[in-house]
This record gives C-alpha cells, sequence and structure tokens, in this order.
C-alpha cells in the first residue's frame, strides 16, 4: 500500500463519487494511516498484543490478505484474489496455515469459473481445498456473485458443509467468535 499514493490516498479514493458521496475528510475522527507493502508483518501500537500479518494476492488490481493474530487466535480475511487451476496459493497457505478462521473470495462456482477466468477471483471448492491443506478450522465462503439469489446460496451452503464440515456460507450481520 506504499505505492499509489499509500493507504490514505487508498481510502480517499474508495469515499469519492461515484463509489460514495462522502468524503474522507468528512468523518468527524482522528485517523492515522500507515503505509505497508504486502508481505510486511505489522503491530498494532496500542495493543501491541494484536499482529497483522499481511500477504499479496492474485488480482488484476492487486490486492492483500490479511491474517490478525491476538491471544493465540487468529483470523484472515483472503479477498479479491483468483487462483489458478491444479495449483494451491503459496502465498495464501503460509497466511492462513493453521488459522482458526478464514474468510475467502467464493464469487463463483467451478462452471462459472472457468468463465471469468482473469477476473480476479475465485470459487468456495478452491477455499476448501486451501483450507484443507493448511489446517484451518474453519472456512467462511463470502464475496458472493451477486447474481446469486437465496436459493442458490442456501444449496451452496448445503453442498460446502458436505464437502467439508468446518465450510460455511457467510451471511449479512453475521457475527463470527474466533475460539
Amino acid at each position: 500500500m506504499k505505492d499509489n499514493g499509500g493507504i490514505q490516498k487508498v481510502f480517499e479514493t474508495q469515499m469519492e463519487n461515484p463509489l460514495f458521496p462522502v468524503p474522507l475528510q468528512a468523518m468527524q475522527a482522528r485517523i492515522d494511516f500507515h503505509d505497508f507493502y504486502s508481505g510486511e508483518s505489522l503491530e498494532i501500537a496500542k495493543y501491541k498484543s494484536i499482529r497483522v500479518i499481511t500477504a499479496g494476492l492474485n488480482h488484476p488490481s492487486g490486492a492483500t490478505g490479511y491474517r490478525i493474530e491476538c491471544g493465540g487466535k487468529s483470523f484472515c480475511l483472503i479477498t479479491d484474489t483468483e487462483h489458478i487451476e491444479g495449483k494451491l496459493d503459496e502465498n495464501i497457505l503460509g497466511l492462513i496455515e493453521g488459522a482458526d478462521l478464514v474468510l475467502y473470495d467464493s464469487t463463483y462456482t467451478q462452471e462459472e469459473f472457468k468463465t471469468r477466468i482473469g477476473w480476479g477471483h475465485s470459487t468456495w471448492n478452491e477455499g476448501v481445498n486451501l483450507c484443507r491443506t493448511a489446517g484451518v478450522k474453519r472456512l467462511g465462503i463470502f464475496h458472493h456473485d451477486p447474481d446469486h439469489d437465496d436459493v442458490f446460496m442456501d444449496n451452496l451452503a448445503r453442498d460446502a458443509a458436505q464437502e467439508w464440515d468446518g465450510a460455511f456460507v457467510i451471511e449479512e450481520n453475521m457475527d463470527f467468535l474466533v475460539e
């Protein structure tokens, strides 16, 4: 995030029209931005017991995956990544190894993925493969294709849970307890 103007510029761009009508400067809070490169580890200064580990992800526009560790527990956010058929992503495996909970970009089905290579997203099946290999406890399937309706997602949740009992579909307003 040190490239392209840094993390502050990324947030400012996210909050500009047409993406969002209120500029970042309108927020009534003191915000400190700390730039980093994918692959770096960071400690939250105020809470030295919280460590954030980053890794680059495979996306046409670039993306970063995160592992947050605190109190012997770990949570990983792997969004905006595209897998390569038949090859597990070593960056992701290293980041999620032994994690308690991983949220993984599962935008497409395996059939849909074949027609969307180069779009920067993955499948729940690849999330299961990665999590099994890395010894992850639970996989949250998220970053859903907006064309998938509730019935489709219910079926996907059933299929994923049958494939691996640690897998579940993320729903709106869902809370997580990492234990």
